[in-house]
């Protein structure tokens, strides 16, 4: 996300806050019986708005690999690096993915399966052999209080989500996939890949 986007998430921060602030004086002056309760509510819906707008996961690396298969190149394995924009605990049990490829639609659920890069390749750690066409998985780069490996709780660290991509999902050259992430709770993000020629066997999306 650029600066921008950035910027608009801290300003509508900045007024629901201002929004609190006037009706807590409204509710002073109508007593302090409805004060309480005026209060009670706001700060809910506050929090839940604010919840909403704050759970947005950056995309900072977007990467593929191209097999051969049948004499034809295709990019089967992809990984998305993912950073929270502000660090809080956002639970990835919940967070469903959703590829789409122009002609149909697949819904990945997580794996429960997470683990550090360490000294291994990205594409071929030893992962890849637990997740299934269905689910998705997570390498992580940074997670220093081990919050994302042992309990499945992001926040704030940085993770490729891994999803292999069966026949009829594979990118060929110059094809393209939608991926979408939907949190359980926060803003959904949306991303094209778009696949290069296979000039080198490791693609970087833009």
């Amino acid at each position: 996300m650029n600066k921008w986007g950035s910027t608009g998430i801290v300003s509508v921060i900045i007024l629901i806050g201002v929004i609190l602030s006037a009706i807590a004086a409204a509710s002073i002056i109508t007593g302090e019986t409805q004060q309480t309760t005026t209060e009670e509510n706001t700060d809910k819906m506050v929090n839940q708005v604010i919840d909403e707008i704050t759970t947005y996961i950056q995309i900072k690396d977007q990467i593929g690999k191209f097999y051969k298969t049948y004499g034809e190149y295709k990019i089967e394995k992809i990984g998305i690096l993912i950073k929270p924009l502000i660090p809080q605990d956002i639970d990835i049990t919940g967070l469903t993915i959703k590829l789409t490829n122009g002609y149909d639609v697949k819904i990945l659920n997580y794996s429960g399966k997470a683990e550090f890069i360490g000294k291994n390749s990205l594409f071929e750690h030893d992962i890849w052999d637990e997740i299934t066409y269905d689910s998705y998985g997570f390498i992580v780069t940074v997670d220093k209080d081990r919050s994302l490996v042992d309990y499945n709780i992001l926040n704030g660290d940085m993770t490729y989500v891994i999803i292999k991509l069966d026949e009829s999902f594979s990118m060929p050259q110059r094809g393209s996939l939608t991926v979408t992430l939907f949190p359980s709770s926060g803003i959904v993000r949306t991303t094209t890949l778009e696949a290069p020629m296979a000039i080198r066997a490791i693609a970087t999306f833009e």
